[in-house]
């Protein structure tokens, strides 16, 4: 066959619009692409396969390959010539199809008279949506330029996809985004909300892949490229940057300037598509490239390509930002990814948070406890299939969402939201009752924060006091390292705020998935058990007595309680306590008022540290339990980690075995001792920790309601018998408990 113009490649993706174009079912539509296709390659087969799921490749139609394989043919990812490309996403292309490694033999299609293979991904933005094949009885390798015309054609099945093209009769635009869908991810904050999707980065949608006049589309690429390198420079210049930013913008500054990634969309266009197609192809194409590619930091810079691309797509279309698109009266936030101070400038007008991304302890995350914004993380493909305006379901408890839901699904939804309305308008009965149990004994119930925002929640709550002040968020938000004297200014606002009830900040506790972003991030195999949170503060020594300076200002005239974090033996806690010590000293010295008390504690997260000697726990004024990393740790099974955070059960009895022996430690060295984290606010856990013998629960605002009507309607020493039964006779106390309970409704 001779070899293909750009001429030929218009003319095959104008007869494609054409066909796109006529009326009749999404099937009918595929039988005309691929009946087109093969005469136009002048090929004896062509055929589309589709994703029918994340793992399972379906034939949809073919011309050439036996009419009744069409929909009963499946291939796993990566099984057969087919699965190949769809796993690598990128061309496959021989001359004699059989002797490749995985070749899979299917005899339902007749291929096996066909030699030559040539298919190619449909993909759209790192989405992977299908194959394009086509092949012929003769042997022989397709060209260049055969294999240019079918990606671009590729391109446009994706973008057509993306539009309905194949969904149904009628116009391509009338059945898409239309159906309810249901999306399961993991929980990222507790809570439920109804709204509209509001969405972080709309994504751009290309309704003309096809492009007639090349010269204009290429006059309307080299002139985006043109404002975004400008956009770019004006970033660089701006005098406020660090070192390291400027560094970061001028990698993203070469992939603007990059004249290979002009020349290729320039390419893309002379065969044909649109400037905004071709922007997507090549967008498509570098995502499945560098997913390949095993250098983290290489990877990495796939952020800064699609962000690119994206402003790329804004600027040739006007969709995105600053379209003058009006934020809902009740929003939920939708998006890939996004950081903490963006996520702070929305504040609590959200209703709920979905992301594709993130994780249970990202920035993202951390900001949607403090302004207690139900979160749902892990929704995979959302962006692709939310519009602005949508109405949209939040279930951070179960990680669901409903995306454009049925009614009798939203009216069973707002039946739950009522009846948690109603539960929280009982528990604020309780608000200045103690949690008193039956027996006479009081649990001390206290909040976490990390924002003044959080601060109205404590009289709110009924909160003791705050149990956790995470002191990270204020340096996780900025560009640079907050200064002391803000830092003095912003603790001593907290106090203030508290009226008087007690304060614990933690130290700053960065590392692992916090990383802070004028920190050079380390390149760490776990940074979970890597170097983070104690272990910065004793290596960098300086931001620690920083930090220790602006608190003990803060708290001038006051109690001050200052505990650090992720301490694995005492000698870390023995230095950590005398540099709290020393800077008490250096300020009392320079004429400055300290706090009237002091208490100094150890967050205990590692399990070495319940194993410390005895001068340890007689040397540490309190100690807070740290659930969420203790758990990690002691099950081996990393909280980011879907697939394992939630099989071990925290009322197991070899963890509750473990907690006992925590207790008994500090009873015996008369150690105040608390329990931080999400179990303490999860009312049967924290019914079991008090009848453990734990006196002081820390947790999130909502939760000091349910778990404090529990505690005031039971008897501990009755529920420690319980537990001491299930013990001798169980794996969990977990069954044991809850029918005790059934039984003692009152």
């Amino acid at each position: 066959m001779a070899e293909r113009t750009d001429s030929d490649s218009r003319k095959l993706l104008r007869r494609l619009r054409d066909s796109l174009a006529l009326p009749g079912q999404g099937q009918d539509r595929l039988n005309r692409i691929t009946h087109l296709i093969a005469d136009s390659m002048g090929s004896e087969v062509c055929s589309i396969y589709l994703f029918r799921d994340a793992e399972t490749l379906e034939l949809y139609a073919s011309e050439g390959l036996k009419p009744e394989s069409v929909h009963k043919t499946r291939l796993k990812l990566g099984e057969g010539l087919v699965g190949r490309v769809a796993r690598a996403g990128k061309p496959l292309n021989t001359s004699d199809a059989p002797s490749q490694p995985g070749f899979r033999y299917m005899p339902e299609t007749g291929e096996e008279a066909y030699s030559s293979f040539l298919g190619v991904p449909i993909q759209r933005v790192g989405e992977k949506l299908g194959v394009l094949v086509v092949q012929s009885k003769n042997a022989r390798i397709y060209s260049e330029d055969e294999i240019d015309a079918l990606e671009v054609v590729a391109m446009v099945l994706a973008e057509m996809a993306e539009l309905g093209a194949f969904n149904g009769e009628g116009d391509t635009l009338a059945n898409t985004h239309r159906h309810p869908v249901m999306f399961r991810g993991g929980t990222g904050q507790e809570g439920a909300a109804e709204g509209h999707v509001w969405l972080h980065e709309p994504r751009v949608v290309v309704t003309n892949p096809v492009a007639d006049d090349p010269l204009t589309e290429i006059e309307r690429i080299r002139e985006a490229v043109g404002r975004l390198r400008v956009s770019v420079d004006d970033l660089l210049s701006a005098a406020s940057l660090d070192k390291e930013q400027k560094q970061v913008l001028e990698a993203y500054r070469m992939f603007a300037h990059s004249r290979g990634w002009l020349k290729r969309m320039e390419e893309d266009i002379s065969l044909g598509l649109s400037a905004e197609a071709a922007v997507q192809k090549e967008q498509s194409a570098a995502r499945a490239r560098m997913e390949q590619v095993p250098d983290a930091y290489l990877r990495d810079r796939l952020h800064d390509l699609d962000d690119l691309a994206n402003r790329l797509l804004r600027i040739l279309t006007g969709q995105g930002k600053d379209t003058g698109a009006e934020m809902p009266t009740d929003p939920v936030l939708v998006a890939r990814n996004i950081g903490p101070a963006e996520l702070l400038d929305y504040g609590r007008k959200l209703k709920g948070i979905v992301l594709e991304e993130g994780s249970v302890g990202s920035h993202a995350a951390i900001v949607a406890r403090a302004l207690a914004i139900p979160l749902v993380i892990h929704a995979e493909r959302i962006t692709a299939e939310a519009l602005n305006g949508d109405p949209i379901l939040v279930d951070g408890d179960q990680g669901i969402v409903h995306l454009r839901p049925e009614e009798n699904v939203a009216r069973a939804f707002r039946d739950k939201i009522a009846m948690q309305a109603q539960a929280q308008e009982r528990y604020a009965s309780l608000r200045n009752l103690p949690a008193q149990s039956k027996c006479g004994q009081v649990t001390a119930l206290h909040m976490n924060a990390g924002l003044m925002a959080d601060l109205p929640s404590l009289a709110h709550s009924g909160a003791e006091g705050v149990g956790l002040f995470r002191t990270e968020l204020q340096f996780l938000i900025r560009n640079q390292m907050p200064k002391r004297g803000e830092l003095a200014r912003l603790y001593a606002r907290v106090l203030d705020a508290a009226k008087g009830k007690a304060v614990t900040f933690r130290t700053l506790d960065i590392g692992s998935d916090k990383v802070l972003p004028y920190m050079k991030p380390q390149d760490e195999p776990n940074p979970a058990m890597g170097w983070r949170a104690i272990r910065v503060g004793l290596d960098k020594p300086g931001v620690l007595r920083m930090q220790l300076q602006a608190l003990i200002r803060a708290h001038a005239g006051r109690d001050m309680a200052v505990m650090f974090p992720f301490i694995a033996e005492g000698s870390e806690f023995a230095i950590a306590r005398e540099s709290l010590e020393r800077e008490l000293e250096r300020e009392s010295g320079l004429g400055h008022p300290i706090p009237t008390g002091v208490k100094i504690g150890a967050m205990l997260e590692t399990p070495a540290l319940a194993f410390a000697p005895d001068r340890f726990f007689r040397g540490v004024d309190f100690i807070s339990i740290g659930g969420n990393d203790l758990k990690q740790f002691f099950f081996a099974a990393d909280r980011e980690n879907e697939r394992v955070r939630r099989r071990y059960d925290t009322l197991s009895v070899s963890f509750l075995t473990f907690i006992g022996k925590i207790v008994a430690r500090c009873e015996a060295t008369d150690t105040a001792l608390s329990f931080c984290g999400e179990d303490a606010g999860r009312p049967v856990e924290a019914l079991c920790f008090a009848a453990m013998g734990i006196r002081t629960l820390s947790m999130r605002p909502a939760s000091i309601g349910p778990v404090k009507a529990l505690l005031r309607r039971v008897d501990l020493t009755e529920v420690r018998a319980v537990i001491d039964e299930a013990m001798r006779t169980s794996d969990t106390v977990r069954p044991a408990v809850m029918s005790w309970l059934a039984d003692h409704p009152d």
